[in-house]
């Protein structure tokens, strides 16, 4: 099947100590395995301990939370003694919801978080309450500024992934041009990383490009992005030639503003995760390139980390899940093709 071409492509990195599998039901990674009955780690009648995992992607409402939520099942039928609950707000701008989730699940007293935070310092007061009543947590997708309160990290790396577009911006426009990017909301951490990874290289590599604009942003919504990028463009449309988004909803946004303004033949367009408004720009020749994350990945490897430590194995505090760019040329290759259009929760 596709998607475990690419489930276990870091499953290698999951454990500082882990090189190979053993004769005790331990996978590849070390990692324990449905069959595992490590006395010291099971039940007294040789099972292995059940552990109930609460996972908090930061909204629920883009294709992107279904597909880490796919990858984090995936990972609990794989392990056999693990059960997922997942729970997330609608909205990725809601923080004050997300605490109350967070704050629900110490209550009920789960095994083990792995959370996706909205703000990266609003979360650390709940995340150290987790920890200080002996929930850990994996962190996934976005960090927190408090490295300290966590287990592992398990992402891409949002700032190389800038980079990434910022290189394919400057190969379409052959290293010259104007462009201007839209900000997401302050205190995501992943997109933050993305903004100055593109905006530094840009400055570092592509210095007959020009930055317009960098001072917008909008929220998870929609609507509001395409307001937002609608502004931006007829505000520079006579002297524009590319522009970035940072995130699955602007991108949605940045693509029907370009269309409804008639620019998608002038203005070259680098966007941020995958959905299939992405994949048929990309076929059309409306989207210039699209850097990817793996989220069926992110979510199994959280969920394996997350298991990991909670079998008293050693897990590493930083786990990168990669990074890709999609093109014209390249989108129907077999990796590309897989992370294009991963495999998602079925409702």
């Amino acid at each position: 099947m596709r998607c475990l071409l690419h489930l276990v492509l870091v499953s290698g990195v999951l454990l500082v100590c882990g090189c190979g599998g053993d004769d005790q039901g331990r996978d590849a990674t070390g990692t324990p395995g449905p069959s595992s009955t490590d006395s010291s780690d099971g039940n007294t009648d040789g099972s292995p301990k059940q552990y109930r995992i609460a996972v908090i992607p930061k909204g629920t409402s883009h294709d992107f939370w279904l597909s880490v939520r796919h990858g984090a099942e995936t990972a609990a039928k794989e392990l056999g003694n693990v059960e997922v609950i997942w729970k997330g707000t609608q909205k990725e701008d809601n923080k004050e919801g997300q605490i109350l989730i967070l704050d629900s699940f110490i209550v009920q007293g789960v095994d083990g978080i792995c959370l996706a935070p909205i703000d990266r310092e609003a979360m650390i007061p709940v995340v150290s309450r987790a920890r200080d009543r002996k929930i850990p947590t994996v962190v996934f997708d976005s960090g927190l500024a408090d490295e300290s309160v966590y287990v592992s990290y398990v992402a891409t790396d949002n700032y190389k992934g800038g980079v990434m577009a910022a290189q394919r911006m400057g190969k379409v426009l052959g290293g010259k041009g104007n462009v201007i990017m839209l900000r997401y909301q302050a205190g995501s951490q992943s997109t933050e990383n993305r903004e100055k990874g593109f905006l530094e290289t840009l400055a570092k590599e592509f210095p007959g490009i020009k930055v317009l604009s960098d001072n917008q942003r909008a929220t998870s919504d929609i609507n509001e992005a395409k307001l937002k990028s609608t502004s931006m463009l007829l505000k520079y449309k006579s002297e524009l030639d590319g522009v970035f988004t940072v995130c699955e909803p602007h991108n949605k946004g940045m693509l029907a503003a370009l269309e409804d303004n008639k620019l998608t033949s002038k203005v070259k367009f680098v966007a941020f995760d995958s959905s299939p408004r992405m994949i048929e720009g990309l076929a059309n020749d409306t989207v210039h390139g699209v850097v990817l994350q793996d989220p069926v990945n992110m979510g199994y490897v959280a969920v394996k980390t997350m298991a990991a430590h909670l079998g008293g194995q050693e897990v590493e505090k930083r786990i990168s899940t990669g990074e890709y760019v999609a093109t014209a040329e390249n989108r129907n290759e077999k990796k590309m093709a897989s992370v294009l259009n991963p495999e998602k929760h079925a409702p």
